[in-house]
């Protein structure tokens, strides 16, 4: 766990330091641009942040404790995901801030980076417990670009209010966004319970040993 928190502080430092940079943008009235490319950089850092912190998710976590080796890789499993989603959530109240978006789309900002932040770091520690590190990474890029998407979308029919904030449209977010949502929720719950059972057993498999060679 240690190891994991570690991998996230230079992620984090770097994040907050970056989000600087918004200072010297000019939010405009109607920030449809501005806001799809500081989700999808928050998308991306969160990613990056997960492929990093997913090899240190093991069995090894938990070992005081009497648990199996499926429960123990749940449990690292979901605290990285934590991790992974509350750095992605400080970088984003920064960045927003910094950017100076109207409040109200500081929160829309907000609820969709946690939204995908989480699905994401669970696809990528799912797929690449249970099958490799390139599918638990093409599983993650394709998902959140989905999840991008969809909030573009939403943005692009309905808009924004007359000072630039959030223009909340129920039927439009449970038509536009919502559905994808559930969508992607129940895929990163599934890759992450089957790549954990995958992985699981693998671990539990007896290891070769090696034969000694005769000495001459």
């Amino acid at each position: 766990m240690e190891s994991a928190a570690l991998a996230a502080v230079p992620f984090l430092v770097g994040g907050l330091v970056a989000s600087l940079a918004g200072f010297a943008v000019t939010a405009s009235e109607a920030p449809f641009g501005l806001v799809t490319v500081h989700l999808a950089v928050v998308v991306a850092f969160g990613f990056a942040l997960a492929v990093r912190v997913a090899p240190n998710a093991t069995e090894s976590w938990f070992l005081d404790q009497d648990r199996d080796i499926r429960t123990r890789l749940t449990y690292s499993g979901i605290v990285a995901v934590i991790i992974v989603t509350g750095v992605v959530g400080l970088v984003t109240l920064a960045s927003s801030a910094t950017l100076q978006l109207q409040p109200s789309l500081q929160f829309l900002q907000l609820l969709s980076a946690l939204d995908i932040a989480w699905v994401v770091a669970a696809l990528v520690i799912g797929g690449i417990r249970g099958w490799s590190r390139a599918v638990g990474m093409t599983m993650g890029v394709l998902v959140g670009a989905v999840c991008i998407w969809s909030i573009w979308n939403y943005l692009r029919i309905v808009g924004f209010t007359p000072d630039g904030g959030w223009l909340l449209d129920g039927s439009q977010l449970m038509r536009l966004v919502l559905p994808l949502d559930m969508v992607a929720a129940g895929l990163a719950i599934a890759v992450f319970v089957v790549g954990t059972r995958r992985a699981a057993l693998t671990a539990s498999m007896p290891q070769p040993i090696e034969q000694l060679s005769a000495q001459s």
